[in-house]
Order: C-alpha cells, then sequence, then structure tokens
C-alpha cells in the first residue's frame, strides 16, 4: 500500500498514473494525515471487479446449495461461467 499526501501542495498527477500503473495496486490519498480519496489504474480496477464478481457468484452457489436449490452438473456450471466471461469483455 502506498500514501501519499496531497496537503503540502505538491500533488503530481502523472507521477500518482505513473506509481499505479507500475504497482497495479490502490494508492491511497490523504490530506493532512486523513485519509480521502483511493486511486487506480483501470487495468488493476476491472480485474478486481472481475474477481469480486467471480467471488459474489461462489456465494451465491454456496448458499443456493445450502437451501438446496437445484445442483448443476460440471458441464452446466462451465457453460454458466463461460457465458458469464463472454459478456463481460
Amino acid at each position: 500500500m502506498i500514501k501519499v499526501d496531497i496537503s503540502n501542495n505538491k500533488f503530481n498527477y502523472e507521477e500518482i498514473v505513473k506509481m499505479c500503473k507500475e504497482k497495479g495496486f490502490p494508492i491511497y490519498l490523504s490530506k493532512n494525515g486523513q485519509a480521502e480519496l483511493v486511486v487506480m489504474d483501470i487495468e488493476s480496477f476491472e480485474k478486481r471487479e472481475q474477481e469480486l464478481k467471480a467471488q459474489q457468484l461462489v456465494l451465491e452457489a454456496y448458499a443456493s446449495r445450502l437451501s438446496e436449490e437445484k445442483d448443476y452438473s460440471q458441464k452446466e456450471a462451465m457453460d454458466i461461467i463461460d457465458t458469464m466471461i463472454s459478456e463481460a469483455k
């Protein structure tokens, strides 16, 4: 995690963009020691969003299984996953 204090008026947009792209994780911007914003490059953001969606699907599947809803065969599950991946692109 990188923290950048923007209260000293030496905030450099290009430098923040460069750090985001090089590091691939969020940059936390603070002002006078207080967290204000989180900035990340779009590639990392989209990857993170896909990971969160995948985690949500796993949790939903687990909850569905616990509630004894329909189970899917491996082929059915793979077809659903392939469809979701192609729709996300």
